[in-house]
């Protein structure tokens, strides 16, 4: 019976080629050579926007380079499709976190995006110039940014301590520069940098800068994934709500003291010392050393929430992801 429907799903395929061929190039066999696709899939380039709103600024890709700066990030997102899927699943868990952060904080919503393009939204990545966790902060930075960091403790791995870290960056880097296009290249490429080549270039828009390429293609990357998350179906993502990361539910365990073996810990509530690392990654060793009695929360995933049940569906973030 297999067989049967891979011999038939064969004949189909052959018989759609052909008929493309034949219709593209007639019925001169010599014409017919020269212009059959050499593949069996197509690839289009996507339409740009005339112009979208970001952070409340609007951006109108007329200008050459600003059209041609976010048709790259917009292509490349939409056909680096695995990356791209998993960073909408992953979302579906880590934007209810972050989301409410940035509200508080008063940074605007859509600077969640850049932590989809610092770190996938991989609480845990680190880069080649040892940026760590969410929001991807070097070691100086994350202290600056009220950051605990030391042997046993890196709170650059820790979601909700990280990302109020970075919203106290963008608000001061908002302050400098007035807009949250340039806090946002800040980011990438530091404060001085940016402000120092606003007055060597004497340009009042970071977007008008000539500077190394990373940083000049951030603010886009930032703006071609919005575009996709709000319109996955256009770009060719199909995600059933079962497909996408369920958001954890925990019991918070607040301690004080000093926690010899954290192994032990992991066993006396229920999981394994993998899973406290997962959910608990700013614990850097296989021990908590506090002498200060300083209080530290660490989460135990309730055991529902550790399995995926059968026929279960999770909790939808934002409906647009998804298709029924």
């Amino acid at each position: 019976m297999k067989k049967s429907l891979l011999f038939s799903l064969v004949i189909l395929l052959a018989a759609l080629v052909t008929s493309v061929v034949l219709l593209t190039s007639g019925n001169d066999p010599v014409k017919t050579e020269i212009e059959k696709p050499q593949v069996l899939s197509m690839t289009a380039s996507v339409s740009i926007p005339e112009r979208m709103t970001f952070a409340g600024e609007e951006i109108v890709f007329d200008r050459y380079d600003k059209r041609e700066r976010m048709d790259r990030e917009l292509n490349s997102f939409t056909y680096f499709h695995s990356t791209t899927m998993l960073l909408i699943k992953r979302a579906n868990r880590v934007f209810p976190i972050i989301e409410p952060i940035l509200k508080r904080e008063g940074i605007p919503d859509d600077m969640k995006y850049l932590a989809v393009i610092e770190s996938n939204l991989d609480h845990r990545a680190v880069s080649p110039a040892s940026a760590v966790g969410l929001w991807q902060f070097i070691q100086t930075a994350g202290r600056e940014n009220g950051l605990e960091i030391r042997s046993e403790v890196d709170e650059r791995y820790h979601i909700e301590k990280s990302t109020v870290a970075a919203c106290k960056y963008l608000k001061n880097a908002y302050r400098r520069y007035g807009s949250w296009s340039a806090a946002s290249m800040s980011y990438n490429g530091g404060q001085g940098r940016i402000t120092n080549e606003l007055r060597n270039q004497k340009a009042e828009d970071a977007l008008d800068l000539w500077l190394v390429e990373e940083t000049t293609r951030y603010y886009y990357r930032m703006l071609a994934i919005k575009q996709i998350f709000e319109n996955p179906q256009q770009y060719g993502f199909v995600i059933k709500p079962e497909h996408l990361y369920k958001p954890m539910e925990f019991k918070k365990v607040d301690v004080t003291n000093t926690i010899p073996d954290l192994v032990s810990f992991a066993r006396e509530h229920g999981i394994t010392y993998a899973q406290l690392k997962d959910f608990n990654s700013w614990l850097r060793s296989d021990k908590l050393n506090n002498a200060s009695g300083k209080k530290y929360t660490i989460l135990i995933p309730t055991e529902e929430d550790l399995y995926y049940k059968k026929g279960g569906k999770p909790k939808v973030h934002n409906p647009a992801w998804v298709v029924d």
